[in-house]
């Protein structure tokens, strides 16, 4: 197949066009900059230098291929508009990327005790509230004549084949720990996120393509764990032998940002995989995220 990848030379994009092309799809690119774009040649995709914001570049590239990526943005409803009003009656897959902190709680580091599968009604933060009346735009287009489908991750961790090859949360924590000579989360720490190794997730998009019904919405997990926990692992990576320190909120605002620390850090998104599990016979079979970080490939 011919596929049109956004985000081709990010963490998760430029993973799943490596995937793609390992798979022996052809896969063109979407990049900024030139540099990027010689960087993903180098692992056989080709090239498109342009931006979200280039609506009739998005479309002409969508109208060539015979699926879509979507994964450089889970909020820009202009590359969406455009994207899916070239495919609209091709009967083509669009596979668009959200992620799980739509059902995300702001707990300021504690737990909740709320688990989301696909089927379970829930009511996005107001942070997240455009993302999903956009998701629920684009699931809308399977009445359009095309193939609409959402996977959404939840933490991702290990090395990816973007250019960009790591995500957000596990390489922030350990930068902080670096700098502080110990780990340290945001409040105790209890608040849990459910992960999956990117190796796992971009099987999941291939899967997708080929056999996912239209309107289909995924999300992606394959464990879960405290932010506590993940810093305790941490501390063994590095060496460091004391207990994790819990930050005030206050503190691990001016860190990481007032969003980040409330939305990313301290709050809960606990998913379950149910549908890619039934629907799609997904498996994961990657290391899990602590042994990821004390053997894998955040060690030093």
């Amino acid at each position: 197949m011919k596929i049109f990848c956004t985000g081709a030379s990010g963490y998760i994009g430029g993973s799943v066009a490596a995937h793609l092309v390992a798979d022996g799809h052809r896969v063109t690119g979407l990049v900024r900059s030139p540099d990027k774009a010689d960087a993903i040649r180098g692992r056989g995709i080709t090239p498109l230098i342009g931006t979200l914001d280039d609506a009739a570049t998005l479309a002409q590239a969508a109208r060539e291929a015979d699926a879509v990526v979507n994964a450089a943005s889970a909020d820009h409803k202009g590359a969406v508009d455009a994207l899916l009003g070239a495919l609209a009656g091709s009967g083509k897959p669009f596979i668009h990327t959200s992620g799980s902190s739509i059902v995300g709680t702001r707990s300021s580091g504690e737990r909740s005790d709320a688990v989301f599968d696909e089927d379970t009604p829930f009511t996005p933060s107001p942070a997240r509230t455009a993302r999903v009346a956009l998701n629920k735009q684009i699931l809308a287009y399977r009445d359009n004549g095309c193939r609409p489908v959402i996977i959404c991750p939840s933490l991702i961790y290990g090395s990816g084949l973007g250019v960009e090859p790591h995500s957000t949360q596990v390489p922030l924590l350990i930068e902080l720990a670096k700098k502080r000579g110990n780990a340290a989360h945001a409040g105790p720490g209890a608040n849990i996120w459910s992960n999956v190794h990117i190796d796992d997730l971009v099987t999941l998009y291939a899967l997708a393509i080929d056999k996912a019904r239209p309107g289909a919405f995924y999300f992606v997990e394959n464990g879960e764990n405290s932010m506590h926990e993940v810093c305790v692992a941490i501390n063994r990576m590095l060496g460091f032998a004391r207990e994790p320190s819990a930050m005030s909120m206050q503190e691990a605002a001016a860190v990481w940002g007032e969003g980040t620390a409330e939305d990313t850090m301290a709050s809960n998104s606990r998913v379950r995989a149910k549908r890619a599990r039934a629907e799609l016979a997904w498996q994961a079979k990657a290391r899990s995220l602590i042994a990821e970080i004390e053997q894998g490939c955040y060690r030093e």
